[in-house]
């Protein structure tokens, strides 16, 4: 089966973007459209967030759909929380039939920072179960052992944490992510370039790809917000202060500053193999951050 274009350029040694676009609420997917056709030049894939913080929104596959419609390179992200393993390979046989070749593995935040708190979570597997999945899928049976007619090819992706203040259960995770078959990781925002550094000296005896996790920041309340109420996520105090120091409507401008600074950072001296850009709402700022930093892909 041909690999995917996203699975190609990670193989290329080219320096990797990628970016990701939330879903909206309800239907109307005409903003979605407008973001997806604003970066799908601009980016080597773009994930499409699945309840991101376990909000409900529409789904992760539609918008890979749509990436794919307007001949953009799709990442699915398909968390565990809300499917048990019928659904999971369901959706993955659905997916991939149409084209969508790229998946991310996630187990998924708790209901309990999201908007639908009486839903009932499932976590019938994990990140590294489904992993485990697809590469079952891909030798043509399900999980049950059924033969499929007409088996799957995936590029997968996991997610990794490599600023956590106990960072050696994070390392075990990744070991089995690697393991069970992930390509490629996006890790967690990343503001402390240290922890990355010391988490690359680590994760390069493995074969596998690694995408800094890059936030677009609008102000110290925001930052501070995160840290609060966004799991995964630590901004240290310098940067909180650095965004803090500015006018009161300057804070973005500073977080592009940021932002720009880690990329160009993380490229020139060769930290890892790309980054993913997260704007969280500000996506049409991407190909300016990309610009500011000197990235054509």
């Amino acid at each position: 089966m041909a690999k995917s274009l996203f699975e190609e350029k990670l193989n290329s040694g080219k320096f990797i973007v990628t970016t990701e676009v939330g879903p909206q609420k309800g239907t109307d997917t005409s903003e979605m459209v407008h973001q997806i056709n604003l970066l799908k030049d601009k980016v080597d894939a773009i994930n499409i967030t699945d309840h991101q913080s376990s909000v409900m929104r529409f789904p992760s596959l539609g918008g890979c759909l749509l990436v794919a419609e307007l001949c953009g390179e799709p990442i699915l992200q398909m968390t565990t929380r809300d499917r048990n393993r019928l659904a999971l390979q369901a959706d993955l046989l659905f997916a991939y039939s149409r084209g969508i070749k790229n998946v991310l593995c996630l187990t998924g935040d708790s209901i309990e920072v999201g908007d639908h708190k009486e839903a009932k979570s499932v976590f019938d597997l994990d990140s590294v179960q489904l992993i485990r999945m697809i590469r079952t899928m891909e030798s043509g049976k399900d999980i049950a052992g059924g033969c499929l007619k007409g088996n799957v090819e995936f590029c997968i992706g996991a997610t990794a944490h490599p600023s956590a203040d106990f960072i050696e259960p994070q390392l075990i995770k990744f070991d089995k992510k690697v393991e069970s078959g992930a390509q490629f990781i996006q890790t967690q925002g990343i503001f402390d370039l240290d922890a990355l550094s010391r988490f690359m000296q680590y994760a390069h005896q493995f074969n596998v790809k690694i995408l800094a996790g890059i936030i677009l920041l609008a102000s110290d309340r925001m930052a501070t917000y995160m840290n609060n109420n966004v799991p995964g996520i630590t901004v240290p105090p310098n940067i909180i202060e650095e965004l803090a120091c500015v006018e009161k409507d300057k804070g973005l401008k500073k977080g592009i500053e940021i932002a720009v600074r880690l990329i160009k950072t993380i490229k020139e001296e060769n930290l890892c193999h790309g980054v993913h850009i997260m704007a969280v709402g500000r996506e049409k700022l991407v190909p300016e951050i990309l610009e500011e930093a000197g990235i054509m892909t």
